[in-house]
């Protein structure tokens, strides 16, 4: 991986992890979702009219992962309402480096070497073995409730984040045009998202939405940068590389979510990140 690729897939990190934990601190995370996803969609309507379509080679991918896509929302949603953005964001990133490896080794005949394979699995080692170091507790010290819904939506939102990148990875390298693909997907997801949550409080859609206009936009401009740097570095760049390296992100939220939102941390979550750390350079390394 080029260098500038490297550095901007790191910014991206940095952008993701911040548009989660403005979600997860939103009171409403149907509606903070939705402003996040949308408003760059909408953003990037009009400039669809001054760029070529992608190639229709494309198209099945573009829909496959706008498809995906609503899962993954369900999942952050879902993660973000039960359990901590140090919790969940890390199982819900772990999990998916392994998966599309092994998804870009089958589908787009990416052979990995053994340092490389070693690699994916120490950066999903250390992300996952972040999850268990400061969970939610109810009584007498038992895991409660919340915290088995918060891992189960976490682990789904990590399988759609393996599903949909490998959807684009193969999905933009058939477009013929990135940029065109990465807007067409913003779009692609606008609509039927703000349809869904202006059903969902409807009869109160000001005093839902008005709250969080700001913060959502802002997050919204972080996604789409940050989304959109992934998917133009997946063109560029061999798929697993660029995600897995993405996961460096895991150690942005945990530092935001025990800083900034208050939520447990510790030594031994900076040791795990610390492995994070040396799965990506393993990664990045494996294949000079």
């Amino acid at each position: 991986m080029d260098a500038g690729v490297l550095l901007l897939v790191l910014l991206a990190a940095v952008l993701h992890a911040s548009w989660n934990a403005l979600v997860k601190a939103g009171e409403d995370k149907l509606v903070m979702q939705t402003l996040v996803i949308c408003v760059h969609g909408y953003l990037a309507m009009p400039l669809l009219f001054f760029l070529p379509l992608p190639e229709p080679a494309s198209w099945p991918y573009l829909g496959l992962s706008a498809v995906i896509h609503f899962v993954y929302y369900a999942g952050v949603i879902g993660a973000y309402r039960h359990g901590d953005l140090s919790q969940v964001y890390p199982i819900a990133r772990g999990s998916a480096p392994a998966l599309v490896a092994l998804g870009a080794w089958l589908l787009a005949g990416e052979a990995l070497s053994a340092v490389e394979l070693l690699g994916v699995f120490t950066v999903s080692l250390g992300i996952v073995s972040l999850t268990g170091l400061a969970g939610r507790r109810g009584r007498g010290g038992q895991g409660d409730g919340r915290e088995a819904k918060a891992v189960g939506f976490a682990l789904l939102t990590g399988a759609t984040i393996a599903s949909y990148s490998l959807a684009d990875g193969l999905g933009v390298r058939e477009s013929g045009h990135a940029l065109s693909y990465i807007l067409w997907l913003f779009a692609l997801e606008a609509v039927p998202l703000t349809a869904f949550a202006l059903w969902r409080r409807r009869g109160r859609v000001v005093a839902a939405f008005k709250p969080h206009l700001k913060a959502g936009t802002i997050g919204s401009l972080l996604s789409g940068l940050a989304y959109g740097i992934v998917i133009w570095a997946m063109s560029v760049a061999p798929m697993a590389h660029v995600v897995a390296l993405r996961e460096t992100s895991v150690v942005i939220a945990a530092i935001i979510g025990t800083r900034l939102l208050r939520e447990p941390f510790g030594r031994k979550r900076i040791a795990a990140a610390a492995v994070v750390a040396a799965g990506a350079v393993l990664l990045e390394t494996g294949g000079l």
